[in-house]
């Protein structure tokens, strides 16, 4: 559990939040159901937060070093709400005017990938803006053309799909790692950027974001997950070896600027030490990249419901429920 300290910073800025607006404002008598909505979105977002600040007591004075550089609650739930719903905005205007919309996320492990994801898709419809997580190639995909297992993932018309590690595994993992010869990945970097230019000619706007961090920052991440059981599963052996080859993914990342952001794709770079800073540049620079208008909605009416006086509701065994212990 978070420390006293966390829980009363957390219960403030979901108070205070909450209440913006108000604050030279009459006290009213009650709140209104747009202020209990809006209280439920806030529980939702600070339940996350308590999760980020769970910290072990073996590290924990270093995290409140780390922390006092953080961006203020306060700020960062009101911006994360108002870039949220600009968000749904931008959905909205995807799905009228028939867009494609191509997002991929890269960066070292731990760099904030999907936590910047999980608040990007948090508020939007699943039904039209879906996550792209691949597991390693299987031996038949290895056999493949090395782009044919990222190709049926891509969107449709009206589609936003944001791809957590993509196609550039070749340009990192796999080359750091030794799955990929260099001939591969030479290959690779000869194909990627008129395959790009391919999604581009047919309508897709894509966008690449590499999360940077510095090496302190992702020790202490990883040292986190170490000692955190809720957190361990985020640690993988492959993680392990980022950490013995720092400079070798350095080098491959500085390569794989050099030879694949193209005009038509550039690499956009996300400064990663502060998450919440991270997360909240991230969502305003995509929702600069692709001009959006707010889409005209029919006004909607709630239909009266169907009443039968000679319904009457069958009472269900309790055994049916689960039990109320909260």
């Amino acid at each position: 559990m978070a420390d006293s300290t966390t829980d009363t910073e957390i219960t403030e800025a979901g108070t205070t939040l909450a209440s913006q607006g108000e604050a030279d404002a009459p006290e009213a008598p009650s709140r209104s159901w747009l202020e209990i909505e809006l209280e439920d979105d806030m529980d939702e977002e600070l339940e996350q937060a308590v999760d980020d600040s769970r910290v072990p007591p073996e590290l924990r004075a270093k995290f409140e070093r780390h922390r006092k550089n953080s961006l203020d609650r306060h700020t960062y739930f009101s911006e994360l709400l108002r870039l949220q719903g600009e968000l749904v905005k931008l959905q909205d205007w995807v799905r009228y005017k028939g867009l494609k919309l191509v997002v991929l996320f890269e960066g070292r492990d731990s760099a904030g990938k999907g936590g910047a994801i999980k608040r990007i898709t948090q508020r939007v419809n699943p039904r039209t803006c879906r996550v792209v997580a691949l597991p390693a190639p299987s031996d038949r995909e290895k056999t493949q053309w090395y782009f044919q297992r990222y190709v049926p993932h891509l969107p449709a018309a009206g589609e936003i799909v944001l791809f957590d590690r993509s196609w550039y595994n070749r340009a990192g993992v796999e080359r750091v790692m030794g799955f990929a010869s260099e001939g591969e990945v030479e290959d690779f970097f000869r194909d990627v950027p008129e395959f790009e230019r391919m999604l581009v000619r047919s309508g897709i706007i894509l966008v690449k974001y590499w999360f940077s961090i510095t090496d302190e920052e992702q020790q202490l991440r990883f040292l986190m997950r170490i000692h955190d059981p809720i957190k361990q599963w985020k640690l993988s052996p492959m993680d392990l070896q980022s950490r013995v080859r720092w400079e070798q993914y350095t080098k491959a990342k500085e390569a794989m600027f050099e030879r694949t952001s193209i005009p038509e794709a550039p690499w956009h770079i996300v400064e990663g030490n502060d998450k919440k800073r991270a997360r909240l540049n991230c969502m305003a620079h995509l929702l600069s990249v692709v001009p959006y208008e707010e889409v005209p909605h029919e006004e909607i009416t709630l239909p009266e419901r169907v009443f039968d006086p000679n319904y009457e509701r069958r009472t269900l065994p309790p055994e049916l429920y689960v039990p109320e212990r909260y």
